[in-house]
Order: C-alpha cells, then structure tokens, then sequence
C-alpha cells in the first residue's frame, strides 16, 4: 500500500502516491507545515503560528497544552463496501480532556480525510451562541481580537503566503419538500476576519499559477448540522488563513468513558484550476462507497408517487406491480409504508410513528396485507429479475434508543426474506445521541449482512445526513414530487441533478420519473413544460444519469408507456460503463429553455447526456471536461440523436445538434488525436 505516517524528531509526515501533509508533531497536537502535490511538485508551505486544533473557551483563544500524544497506523483491508486503505489515529490530551483525529488516506486519491472523537470532560464552552455583529477595530490589531472571538471550534487550518486567491464555498441544501435549489454558490476574494461563509466545500485556486486546494467538510449540511457555530469557514487572505470551524460537538455531548465523534474534513491538492479541484474531490469521493453492479446499481420501482400512500399495498397489488415492472424492465421494486404491521403516520391506518416502537411486532409483515409473506413475492421477483425492497423508519424515540431493536427487525427481514435494501425515512438527528446511535444501527445492519445492506437514504425533510455525511451506507433519495399537486416538471428535476453533480456523485443520487399520464388537469392549460407535454422517454432520460426511480404505480400506467422498455433495455447494456465514469454536467443550468447535460468521462471513451428543452436554438456549443483540442467521434445510443465527429477546440467547446425542443441524446465518444 503506497499510503504511509512516519514520526521523526517533531515531523510528523502522512502521504500516499499523490499527496504529502507534514506536521509539527507537538505531542500529538498536529501543527500544519506543508503540503505537496506530488504529480505536480506544488508546495503549499503552511505558515500558521498555532495548532489546527482550536478549542475556544467562552469565545476566546486559549493555548492547549497537550499530553501523552502517540499515534498508531492500521492497513484497513478491502471491505464489500470500501477499498483498502491506511487509518492513522493520533491522540493527546489536555487534562481531562482526550482527543482522538483519526486520518484515512488511500492509494490514488489526492486527498487526506480526517475526523475527530473525544471523551472525557470539560468547563470550557466553545460555541457562541450567534456571531458577534462587525464591530470597529483597529485593522492592524484585528488578528489578534479575532483569534480571541473565534465563534467555534477550528477543526482544520490552512494558511500559506499566497494573498491572491479567489474562493468559491458552496453550500448545500436537502429538506426537497420545501426547496426546489439544493446548491447556493458563492464567489470571494476573502479579506479580513469577516470573511465566515457557510457551506460544506471551500474551493481556493491562485490567480497566479491555478495552483489550489479543495476542503470538504463531512457533515450534514450547514442548517442542521450539530452545534454549528454560525459558519463553516472563516477566510482571510490578508493572513494567508483559512479555517473549517464546527466540530459537530460540545462539551456536554462528552462521555467520561467512551469516545464521541465528531465532524470531519478532506483536504486535496490539484493543479489547473477548479475543474482539476473537483476531479481531485472525486477521486476521495469514489472512495468512499464501492459502487457494486446488482447491489448499488438499480432502476427502482416505488409506488408512493402516485399519492395513494399504503391504500393499496397488499400481495396481489405487489404482484402487479411486479409484472408491469417487469414490463418496464426495472431492477428493483420497493414497497414503501403499509407492508409492516405497525401504522406509521403516513398511513392511511392513520397510526403514529411515535407509538409504533411500543409494538413488539410492528415490524412484522401484515399478516392481512400479506397473508402469505413476503417469500412468494421475493421469489416471484427472483423469476422476473427484480429484487424486492422495503421502506423503513427507525424509531426516534428518545434519540433513537430503541436502536438495537431496529437493527435487529432490518436484519431479520434480510435474513427471513433476503431482503437487504431498505429505503429510511423520517430521520431526525436532532441532536449528538441520534447521530451516534443511528451511525451503530446502519453499521450493525452493514456487518450482520456481509456489507450487503444498501440503505436509500431519504432527505425530503428534516435533519438529516445531507450529502457529504454518512455516505457509505447507500445512495441518497432526493425528492418527493408529484403531480397531484402540479410539482413536478421534468426541468425541475434536472436542475437538481445538474446543480447537485457539479459537487456530488450523480451515481449517488435516485432522481425521479413520474406517470405523466395523470393529473394533467392539474397543470396550466398549453404549458409547454407540463410533464405531458413531455415524452416519457424524455422524463426517464433526465435520471440516466443517476440512479432512474420510478415513482409511480406502474399497474397503472396505460400501454403506450411500455414503450419506455426498449430505451431501458438499451440504458441498461450502457449503465455500467456510464455511471463507471466521472460525471460532470456541461452546458446551462437547466431552467426550461436552455442546452444542458451531462458528461460521463472514462479513460479515452465516455458519454454524453444532452438535452434540448424549449427553445429555437437546434445546435449549442458546450464547454466539454478534459477534452481540450481533441477530436470525438459520438454515436447516438438513445434518443434522437446522429453519429456525428467534432473537434473540440481549445477552450473545450463542442456543438451538439438536435432537431426539435424538449429532446435528448445519449451518445457514447471515443477520443481520437
């Protein structure tokens, strides 16, 4: 394994192949000294004058004097979820207070992650409770007042000598019951200490070579993070100084005896601007969960899209719904709400998720919905090629106490019925137990299967995990959108997608394709965008590439709608190579008339996703990823595309044709000279 730590006198070193971080070691209480990139030789000296680490008591600085530091490194082999790489754990103390970080570094990757844990205790309070209002104050001493009035923790520092950098934070939104925007960028060049931005990834490039850096927060997202100081960032390039604060964290979430953990941070290195950054931030990202074929791939099939909630949830509607999935040629079908025994809120039982962890058998399947089980539908899936998955909600009854029971009620499912994909809903982490005991549940659910569990992470509402956090359990289910209500528009969902893949794995995401068929009435009469004034084919392209969620009813769908399964048949004999790919959109935001799309890269070959909504214009030219000067020979895999050649020019830009508005084309490239 090319990963490694080494202590020598007081340099502590952490590198891989592609990255080296060195440390004043300072008895455990890390000291940042250097970056190197190593494929380019880029150094980045780190001239801060204090430890990363900074615990704030009562908002002012304080000097940690740290005790007992020692580090120790373990070759974490390959798992059914994670590849192989190097975990190096680093502790002090300072009193009664032990901190734990805790680093992974992997082959290939140009990143370093890190998280912290603690235990123990302390008087001091870290957080403020708001950001102090911009008071006046002599700039040549700001520095110092400001070290003094940090509003929270510091869990990461970078500070160098270069004062022209342009920054980009970028914050992120989940709770898509009440948004329709999930990303928020925002441009700066930082100045003095007033700089705090929120946002969960901080992109810093120089001006004057493209030289930069990336820092990830792994957290949920800002708005529902645990003990969040106000921000995530704090950048002043007067002083060369950026600084990832909230620790997920307070002292009164410490246990004497047991470690506690908090948030994270991935630090990167790339040259060549922005665009290398988020390559750089990819590669960590792919590390994070092996994608598996059959296990992590899937076109799923649920049935809450068409409003009827759990009215018609039962065995021969399950059987349906399997045949005309099978018709579809999707993968998986999942039975949301109503297959248990229990009556959550939702239901049209009308019961309460509150009460339902009092029912010993609330997680047992409905002996009158199912009066056979679920093995004839596990085994009539198996004759179709469609696994079967359930919908589940963990009991938050006092922070999630009863974890253990849940985990037990998911892996009795999977070991009765083999059922291992579980969509979870209705999460509130509202504070650190929550977190922790779900962490436990997800993980004993992972271990007892053989990392065959996928969990459907859902973030329509609530806090939850957002996108950055607790991603190695499964994919995240985006959106809950229907046309019952009229909101839902295919242009919609593509923004989010589009907006999202910019910074998130698309391959992550389940991204949605309704029945278009109904509800038209609810929609502005000749409303050109209206999801029937669409083609089906066209709704399902907008999710190939992420993971296509049929939320609808497919029983229900009239026959021209099986149509749709040649263009499955075909997206299916692609999708490993697609999503095998890093997948970056090109073109405009969507936004209903625009040229948009996508871009799945591969070494010499790729693909490209183009749509063209309503709009006069049947050609665009749109800037390409990687491809600078290269000339592609596209073939047209689906939609209504032609085999075309181009050359890319300089900047990257390549013209796309399509004859008619609200059309696609999916074509595989291959690159020439």
């Amino acid at each position: 394994m090319q990963c490694s730590a080494m202590l020598k006198d007081d340099l502590f070193v952490l590198e891989n192949d592609r990255i080296r971080r060195e440390y004043a070691w300072n008895n455990g209480h890390l000291h940042s000294r250097l970056l190197l990139d190593k494929r380019s030789g880029s150094e980045w000296p780190l001239t801060g004058e204090r430890p990363d680490l900074i615990l704030p008591e009562n908002r002012k600085y304080v000097e940690l004097s740290p005790e007992g530091g020692g580090f120790t490194t373990e070759e974490t082999a390959e798992t059914a979820v994670a590849p192989a790489h190097l975990r190096v754990t680093v502790e002090f103390s300072v009193d009664k207070l032990h901190v734990r970080r805790v680093f992974r570094l992997y082959e290939g990757v140009s990143a370093i992650a890190c998280h912290f844990e603690m235990k123990g205790n302390t008087e001091a309070r870290w957080r403020a409770e708001d950001l102090e209002p911009g008071a006046l104050h002599n700039v040549g001493t700001m520095r110092d007042y400001e070290w003094r009035r940090l509003p929270g923790p510091a869990i990461e520092q970078v500070t160098s000598s270069d004062r022209h950098l342009k920054m980009r934070c970028v914050r992120f939104y989940e709770g898509s019951d009440r948004r329709n925007e999930y990303v928020v960028e925002h441009d700066f060049i930082p100045y003095h200490y007033r700089n705090y931005q929120a946002g969960n990834l901080l992109l810093a490039t120089s001006v004057l070579d493209d030289a930069g850096y990336f820092i990830l927060k792994e957290a949920p997202c800002t708005d529902v993070q645990l003990a969040n100081p106000g921000c995530d960032f704090l950048a002043c390039t007067q002083f060369g100084e950026v600084l990832v604060l909230g620790l997920g964290l307070d002292p009164s979430d410490l246990k004497v005896d047991a470690w506690t953990p908090g948030y994270g941070f991935v630090t990167g290195l790339a040259d060549g601007g922005e665009d290398e950054l988020l390559f750089a931030l990819r590669e960590y990202q792919d590390k994070i969960r092996t994608r598996k074929p059959g296990r992590d791939e899937m076109i799923l099939l649920n049935t809450w899209g068409d409003r009827n909630r759990d009215a018609n949830v039962g065995e021969e509607f399950a059987r349906k719904e399997f045949e005309a999935g099978a018709r579809l040629g999707i993968t998986h079908f999942q039975i949301d709400d109503g297959w248990q025994k229990g009556a959550s809120t939702s239901s049209v039982r009308e019961g309460s998720q509150e009460s339902m962890w009092k029912d010993e058998e609330a997680w047992e399947v409905d002996p009158e919905r199912f009066p056979n089980g679920l093995a004839p539908l596990v085994e009539k899936g198996n004759k179709l090629g469609i696994e079967l998955c359930l919908w589940f909600s963990p009991s938050f009854v006092d922070s999630y106490v009863h974890w253990e029971r849940d985990a037990e009620a998911l892996t009795k499912i999977w070991r009765e019925h083999g059922v291992r994909m579980f969509k979870i809903d209705c999460v509130e982490m509202q504070d650190k137990p929550s977190e922790v005991r779900l962490r436990a549940l997800f993980e004993r659910v992972i271990e007892a299967t053989g990392g065959e569990a996928v969990f459907n992470m859902d973030v329509t509402a609530g806090n939850r995990y957002g996108y950055h956090f607790f991603g190695e359990y499964g994919g995240i289910f985006m959106e809950n959108r229907y046309t019952d209500w009229g909101n839902y528009y295919p242009h919609w969902t593509l923004r989010a997608l589009w907006k999202l893949s910019r910074y998130v794995p698309a391959q992550r995401l389940q991204i949605e394709f309704l029945n278009i068929w109904r509800n038209r009435d609810k929609y502005r009469p000749g409303d050109p965008l209206a999801p029937g004034n669409c083609t089906f084919d066209y709704c399902f392209a907008v999710a190939m590439m992420a993971q296509p969620l049929a939320w609808m009813e497919a029983s229900n769908l009239p026959p021209e709608a099986f149509a749709l399964s040649d263009t499955i048949a075909t997206y299916k004999r692609h999708w490993r190579e697609l999503h095998g790919g890093m997948i970056f959109p090109i073109g405009s935001p969507p936004c209903g008339d625009s040229w948009t799309g996508f871009q799945s890269l591969g070494e010499g070959t790729g693909y490209f996703l183009v749509f063209r909504e309503q709009n006069d214009r049947p050609t665009s030219r749109m800037k390409t990823w990687r491809l600078e000067g290269r000339k592609v020979a596209c073939r047209s895999v689906l939609g209504s595309g032609k085999d075309f050649e181009g050359a890319v020019d300089e900047d990257g830009m390549l013209e796309f044709s399509l004859s008619e508005p609200m059309s696609y084309a999916l074509f595989a490239y291959e690159v020439g000279r």
